[in-house]
């Protein structure tokens, strides 16, 4: 609600009112044949194309003390339909470890809902529902947005069903830390509002595609808000519907981020000036394997420079699962090659 003072309400009735003069006429209302402008327009078509698929997601989450599950609390988030057979994106951390999954539809029904998979890692998750669904939300390609665009988010913040929230890219490639602590790529900022209750909704293009999932805001600032890319969201999704999860590799070491010496640096010729020192091994781990040693520093694998854990976590995906590499380290005033096979790594639960 807006507060106006008594300055403000003196220049409502314009200079007229203030002489006496009889003011101008306000304009006639719009009538409903009226076209809309553009902006308008483009915002009412997002949301009539996508407002239909996007549904409620309630839970209830376990509250446990010294690990027993002690009672039950009811949490809500928003989610999307993006398939015609009924699955569903949404948050992992609006769902993840919860007891009953329920999706409420635009129109009023009910459907209890089954989690596929959810992926702590980049926040994203799958559940599925039975019955007649929705019509699926038409997907885009994050890739081709752009700076400054219109984006439209859908939801329901605290508990106001089906809200609609406008804005623009703010910045894209952003990166912000997961629940897990690993890095999520390729984040969309916008500054279209998002509350609580808003995560797992669709963020849309003015062409009514869904060209991202909201996922987060940075408390107490206005106006800055995140989306994971639809482009991630399509590979994750895939890849909870065909195996419930995401596959990842691991080489089964501990490390922190550590600067290196410049000495280092100009006599090995390397492209970073940071690396990863290894500070523990996993027994029977492809890394003890491979002959790591704690105190070792990872400058690079697979051909690629590691300036850091995160980079790290990059190089480890899918595809190199079981596939030989390369780890450089120094170890010393030494560097070394030496041949590692990634392996899976199981998730955490």
């Amino acid at each position: 609600m807006r507060n106006f003072s008594s300055d403000t309400i003196a220049l409502i009735g314009g200079p007229e009112a203030l002489r006496g003069e009889p003011a101008e006429p306000a304009p006639a209302p719009h009538s409903s044949e009226e076209p809309l402008d553009a902006y308008s327009a483009a915002v009412a078509g997002a949301v009539e194309r996508v407002g239909r698929a996007v549904v409620s997601v309630d839970v209830r989450q376990p509250v446990r003390r010294r690990g027993r599950p002690e009672r039950e609390l009811p949490g809500h988030g928003s989610g999307f339909v993006f398939t015609p057979d009924g699955f569903i994106l949404t948050n992992s951390h609006v769902v993840h470890g919860a007891t009953h999954v329920a999706v409420r539809l635009p129109d009023g029904r009910e459907l209890p809902a089954d989690l596929v998979g959810d992926d702590p890692d980049t926040d994203l998750a799958v559940v599925r529902v039975g019955g007649d669904p929705p019509t699926a939300a038409p997907l885009g390609d994050s890739a081709s947005l752009r700076v400054g665009q219109l984006v439209i988010a859908i939801g329901n913040p605290l508990g106001f069903q089906s809200t609609v929230t406008a804005g623009v890219v703010s910045a894209l490639g952003r990166s912000f830390r997961s629940v897990n602590g690993r890095l999520i790529d390729d984040v969309i900022q916008t500054d279209a509002a998002l509350n609580p209750g808003n995560s797992g909704g669709p963020l849309v293009d003015s062409r009514g595609r869904v060209v991202g999932v909201n996922t987060a805001v940075i408390l107490p600032a206005q106006g800055i808000c995140f989306a994971v890319a639809i482009n991630t969201a399509k590979f994750v999704a895939g890849q909870l519907i065909a195996h419930g999860r995401i596959r990842r590799g691991r080489i089964g070491v501990a490390g922190q981020h550590v600067p290196l010496l410049r000495l280092a640096v100009r006599a090995h010729g390397l492209e970073a000036k940071s690396g990863v020192l290894v500070t523990g091994v996993e027994s029977g781990s492809p890394a003890e394997r491979a002959g790591l040693k704690q105190g070792d520093i990872i400058v690079g694998f697979a051909g690629h420079a590691v300036g850091g854990i995160d980079d790290l976590h990059r190089l480890l995906a899918t595809d190199r699962i079981g596939t030989p590499a390369v780890v450089a380290l120094l170890r010393g005033a030494d560097k070394l090659e030496l041949p590692i096979v990634p392996e899976e790594s199981l998730p955490s639960r």
